[in-house]
C-alpha cells in the first residue's frame, strides 16, 4: 500500500517536473548504487565482516541452547520407562527452561543484529554524505539518485558515480586521521 502511495507521488511529480523540465534547461544528474558502495569499499567490506561476525556469534549461541535442548529431549525419550515421575516432570522441567532461554536469546540477537546493522549504516552514511556532496560540487551535478533506494527504471552508465565514490571513500578512510 505504502509504495503504491509512493509510485504516485512519483508519477505525480514527474508529471510537474515535466512541464517545469520544459521552461527550464535540463539540470545535471548523477547517480550511485549504496549497496555497491557497502559491498566494494574497504570500510564497507569491514562492516559487513563485523556484522556477519556478530551474526554467526549469536547464531552459534542460539544453536548452543538448541543443540542443550535436543539432548535433554532426547534423555528424556531414552530414560522415559526407568525415570521415576518425579525425575520425568523435571527433566520436561528442563526442557521447558531452555526453550524459554532459546526464545529470549533468539530475540535479544535479533534486537543486538538490528542495533549494530543500524550503527554501522549510520556510521558509513555519516562518512559517505559530504563524500556525495562534494562529488556533487566537483562535477556540477544538480541531482544525485540512490538507485538502491527506490524511483530509478534506468539511468544512463556514464551518470553512474559510485565507482568514484568507493574510490574517495577507500582514500578517506586510508588517510590518518587529521589533528585538531
Amino acid at each position: 500500500m505504502r509504495r503504491h502511495h509512493r509510485l504516485l507521488a512519483l508519477i505525480a511529480a514527474a508529471a510537474g517536473l515535466a512541464g517545469f523540465a520544459a521552461a527550464q534547461e535540463a539540470g545535471k544528474l548523477g547517480m550511485i548504487n549504496s549497496q555497491e558502495i557497502l559491498d566494494k569499499s574497504v570500510e564497507g567490506k569491514r562492516a559487513l565482516a563485523q556484522i556477519q561476525a556478530a551474526d554467526k556469534k549469536y547464531a552459534d549461541e542460539v544453536t548452543r541452547v538448541d543443540d542443550q535442548i535436543r539432548q535433554l529431549q532426547n534423555r528424556l525419550a531414552a530414560q522415559r520407562l526407568t525415570l521415576t515421575v518425579e525425575a520425568a516432570a523435571a527433566l520436561q522441567a528442563d526442557i521447558q527452561k531452555k526453550t524459554t532461554d532459546r526464545q529470549r536469546s533468539a530475540e535479544d540477537a535479533a534486537r543486538a543484529m538490528r542495533e549494530i546493522q543500524a550503527r554501522t549504516l549510520e556510521e558509513i552514511q555519516t562518512d559517505l554524505i559530504p563524500l556525495i556532496e562534494q562529488v556533487r560540487k566537483d562535477m556540477g551535478l544538480d541531482v544525485i539518485f540512490d538507485v538502491t533506494k527506490g524511483g530509478v527504471v534506468y539511468f544512463t552508465p556514464a551518470l553512474d558515480l559510485t565507482a568514484e565514490i568507493i574510490k574517495r571513500y577507500d582514500a578517506l578512510r586510508a588517510a590518518p586521521p587529521a589533528k585538531k
